[in-house]
């Protein structure tokens, strides 16, 4: 409990760095990618959306996770994947390469989890723990990313 609180006021006091550092540590191998791209720009789109559609009825949250689903998924996905492949030092015609290949089975595998993560997320979490939360199934999520990430 003590860790959570202090979890908490540091969020409340420094909620930007305190987002994209939980973003970031579970990442391991893919830290960089957590703390400079996935922190802030999951962060960032949840502050977004929530300015797009405020309110916290089912009707918002579901409008909420088709933006989510339907327009932000498939662009994280499709720069998440070659900036992995960058970091690992592939080449722009192998990057383009792989990305072809394991984008569709890698936004189709996102549909499986995520919809009703972020259905519940929406509806149930305030906007400070959206990433915290998010972080936690990206554990496993980040696994299979990373799984496909390296995967030559």
């Amino acid at each position: 409990m003590a860790l959570w609180r202090a979890y908490q006021r540091a969020l409340a006091a420094h909620p930007w760095k305190v987002q994209v550092l939980t973003a970031g540590l579970p990442h391991c191998s893919l830290l960089l990618s957590g703390v400079y791209f996935q922190g802030p720009v999951v962060g960032g789109w949840y502050k977004v959306l929530d300015r797009f559609i405020p309110g916290t009825t089912k009707v918002d949250a579901l409008k909420k996770m088709l933006l989510d689903q339907g327009g932000f998924a498939p662009c994280f996905l499709g720069c998440f994947l070659p900036l992995v492949g960058a970091l690992n030092g592939l080449s722009a015609q192998d990057n383009w390469a792989k990305l072809q290949r394991d984008y569709p089975d890698a936004l189709i595998t996102n549909y499986y989890l995520w919809p009703a993560v972020q259905l519940a997320n929406f509806y149930l979490v305030p906007l400070h723990y959206r990433l915290a939360v998010v972080q936690c199934v990206a554990v496993i999520w980040n696994s299979y990313l990373s799984w496909k990430a390296h995967r030559l």
